[in-house]
Parts: C-alpha cells; structure tokens; sequence
C-alpha cells in the first residue's frame, strides 16, 4: 500500500468513528425540544367535544402549549385509565366514573372539583312533525312506533344511565326498554337521529345545541334524573408539569365563556 492510499485509509476510518458521536450531539437538542413541548393528554366525555376543541385552541394561542383530546364515553375512558392509559386529566360526565377511579387510587383526589352541570333532552331529526310533553306516563312508546329510541348504553354510559333513571322516574321504561338502540357515547347517539336512522333520542342539552340537523322536543325535569355533573382530576399517574396548568385554565373567564355558549352550567 503506498503512503498516500494509507493517508486515505486512516482519514476515512477517523471519520467513520466520529459519526455516532456527531450523530449523539445533534439528537439532544430535538430530544429536549420534545420534552419541552410534552403535550397535556385529556381525556373527556364525549359530550365535551365542542366545547374542549375550542378552549385547547385558546389555551394553545395564549400559552404556547397543546392538549391532546381523547373524547369517549366516561366508562370506556376510565377502564383504558385503569389499564394505564397516558392520560394527564380526566373529565367525566358523572359520579360514578370518577368516584370508580378514586377507589383503585388512580386520580389525585386534591386536584378533584365539580366542573360543569348539564340537562338531558328528548330530541328529534330536525324535520319531524312530532310534539310531546315530558311528563308521568308520557307517550313516548306509542310515539316511536316500529322506530328506535337513539341513546347510550343504558348500563354504562353516563348519558343513557341518565336517560334510564328519567324513564323509570316517569313510568314509561318498561314500554320503551325493548325499544332502545344503545351507543357507545352519546355524541353516536345523537347521530342516529341526526341522520334519520331514529325517530327519537335522549341526549345532553349541550349535544343538540351543537347539531344543527336534530330539534329539541322537550327537557326532562330535572328531579327525574340525578343530578348532571362533570368532575375533572389530574391523573395519579401524571408527572405533566403542565397538566395543573390547563387544569386550572378550564375554570378561566375565557373557558367559561366558551362552556356557557355551548350551553353548559359552570358550577363554582
């Protein structure tokens, strides 16, 4: 080998050997970029769709930081939790999922606090001629016909528990159980009568505010039912310095601005 094809051998070699290291240097700024901008993971009742879109966009325009929203029922998203699920915060659209997560010690009880109310509706596909009054014995069956009744899964989903109870409370469950199309969430739900596939559903105030092809044919009383809350909660499992953030900007005059046009009751 002559001198200079040795030069070229030893030059390439020490090139070769530098690369993982140069290749070490230039990744450590991208990995303490992405740990900088860590998103908060939220999940929420489906519910809540609208109205969180909304308040992560503004919390992103005034902060510079970003929430992740996973949006299903509070029974789905309280069990992917309890299965180790990456979440920040979780907002139910009752009780019982939230109370279900205290218990295995899975949310950080200080951070916990009553968040929004709701109202349940009976609503329609926006073109229906149909009329009814929400009171005992109502005539919901004779109503629907050979048709279905759109609401959520009456056994887990906080929206068609809700819907269950009021039915019980007024004496028509037991003609109108048979008759019941569950969803996996409310927002499915709704839908259904949305399209046209259900001549009635039971859904949340806020849900057939926000689409425009149902109308509301009547509220239910609201002694019928239990109360309509949302608590929210960091996750016991969170270490997001940023979650306590967003938590706290969810209670904002800006975020009770976007919760009360959506026709939610903010409770303080």
């Amino acid at each position: 080998m002559t001198k200079l094809a040795r030069l070229l051998v030893c030059t390439l070699a020490l090139a070769l050997a530098g690369l993982p290291m140069a290749r070490a240097q230039e990744a450590k700024p991208a990995e303490s970029t992405a740990a900088a901008t860590k998103t908060v993971v939220v999940f929420a009742a489906a519910s809540l769709k609208n109205a969180l879109d909304s308040i992560a966009k503004v919390w992103d325009e005034k902060s510079g930081k970003k929430a992740t929203l996973s949006f299903a029922a509070s029974s789905a998203l309280a069990k992917q939790i309890e299965s180790a699920a990456p979440a920040d915060l979780f907002i139910s659209a009752d009780l019982k999922w939230m109370d279900w997560l205290a218990e295995r010690k899975l949310i950080n009880d200080a951070s916990r606090k009553t968040l929004l109310g709701n109202t349940l509706v009976l609503v329609a596909p926006k073109d229906s001629a149909a009329t009814l009054k929400i009171e005992n014995g109502f005539g919901l069956a004779a109503a629907l016909g050979e048709g279905r009744l759109a609401m959520g899964e009456t056994s887990s989903v906080p929206a068609g528990v809700y819907g269950r109870a009021a039915l019980t409370s007024l004496g028509v469950w037991d003609q109108v159980s048979a008759k019941v199309a569950g969803a996996e969430n409310v927002r499915v739900a709704l839908s259904y009568v949305a399209r046209g596939e259900a001549p009635f559903g039971i859904v949340y105030g806020t849900d057939a505010k926000s689409e425009p092809q149902v109308k509301v044919v009547d509220t239910f009383p609201a002694d019928s039912h239990p109360p309509i809350v949302y608590p929210v909660a960091l996750t016991a499992s969170s270490a997001n310095a940023d979650a306590k953030e967003f938590l706290d900007f969810l209670s904002s005059p800006e975020a009770t601005q976007v919760f009360e046009d959506q026709g939610f009751t903010v409770l303080r």
